[in-house]
């Protein structure tokens, strides 16, 4: 049926960082990889070309969004997001879980799905495994997920313990939609929870893999919890991951959580954080963020980063980047979205190069030490 293939190229000797390859329908995808986050069918600013350019290989897409505006029928007749928004390489689509509790009103959970009022308009909406998968196949993404209960931090051991036995039991369901349904080329992930629990992260992993997903991401990290513990957690949850299966950290996108994470053996990420950042003014440089809004910026010709090798910094100034930001252009904020994106690109690119290598330890020291975070 068009299942993707993933393909362990090599381990480092030191961590558990992984150089791989992933064989979809609609191409191939080196990891470890950073995924430009496309919330309502557009990456913001950029153009599907522009994306392809700087070397996007997979974009990420909001189901959530996408079922409120414009709507499911609208996509069919479309024929799904790659026509609509003509990218023409794989798309990931989430389940719409972690929206539905982040955003929506006035939520009810029962073991059907989650009842809810949209954050748009208030009317009331139900979503559940089924329509989540009945939306992602209308997508018609390569990548889709389970439909999964997003635990908030901190939550208490009981409730922890119960929602995570109940996305399990949701991705029992989903798994059976999906199956049922399928189109040609699309492939569904687990999506492991179980809290800040190592016990619960164990078991929601175990009865993952036991239903034999494709791929698993690991959910309900990076959700405000101290660093040191979404590492400590995410060590612990990967140990019961296949190895030779792709594994996804779900939201994490400025370059110490990337490589923590890889680190630890993820392969893919996202984040709308580093676009959402760069409109707001601040970008990403080999020497840490820069606010290129600031007025010291004002006379300042050099690039946004001068070891960068982007259009954006090929072609253009801080100095003229900050007047744009002040005379709200909105060239401003497509120059410093393209440069970020470019940058977290690379950034994954020379993460692949060192761990084939064998000298990732080495290059993510001398990247902290540049950056500042040592």
């Amino acid at each position: 049926m068009g299942q993707l293939q993933f393909e362990l190229m090599k381990e480092d000797q030191k961590t558990k960082a992984r150089r791989g390859r992933i064989t979809t329908t609609r191409g191939v995808i080196e990891t470890p990889i950073f995924m430009p986050v496309g919330t309502l069918a557009t990456v913001k600013t950029m153009t599907p070309e522009d994306l392809e350019t700087m070397g996007a290989q997979i974009i990420l897409s909001n189901t959530y969004h996408l079922f409120l505006r414009p709507g499911m029928d609208i996509m069919k007749e479309a024929g799904g997001l790659h026509s609509f928004m003509n990218w023409k390489k794989p798309i990931l689509t989430d389940s719409g879980g972690f929206q539905v509790f982040s955003l929506a009103h006035r939520r009810k959970i029962t073991e059907e799905g989650v009842t809810f009022r949209s954050h748009i308009d208030g009317s009331k909406k139900f979503l559940s495994p089924e329509i989540s998968m009945e939306m992602q196949h209308a997508l018609g993404s390569d990548i889709m997920m389970a439909f999964d209960e997003c635990i908030p931090y901190p939550s208490d051991y009981d409730y922890v313990e119960r929602s995570t036995e109940r996305t399990t039991r949701w991705a029992e369901r989903s798994l059976k939609y999906h199956r049922e349904h399928r189109n040609y080329g699309q492939n569904l992930f687990g999506i492991v929870q179980g809290g800040m629990f190592k016990d619960l992260r164990r078991r929601s992993a175990e009865d993952l893999v036991a239903m034999d997903f494709p791929g698993y991401a690991v959910g309900g990290l990076s959700v405000g919890e101290p660093k040191e513990l979404m590492n400590e957690v995410l060590d612990h949850t990967t140990d019961f991951l296949p190895k030779h299966k792709p594994r996804y950290l779900m939201g994490v996108g400025t370059p110490d959580y990337l490589f923590e994470a890889v680190e630890r053996g993820i392969d893919m990420a996202d984040c709308v954080l580093p676009t959402r950042n760069a409109r707001n003014g601040t970008v990403m440089t080999s020497n840490g963020p820069l606010v290129v809004k600031n007025a010291k910026y004002a006379r300042d010709f050099r690039p946004l980063d001068e070891n960068c090798d982007c259009y954006v910094c090929r072609n253009y100034s801080r100095a003229y980047i900050r007047h744009l930001f002040q005379n709200r252009e909105i060239l401003g904020l497509r120059l410093a979205t393209y440069h970020s994106l470019y940058f977290l690109l690379n950034l994954m690119k020379q993460i692949r190069s060192s761990i084939e290598e064998d000298r990732f330890t080495e290059f993510k020291d001398d990247f902290y030490d540049q950056y500042g975070y040592n």
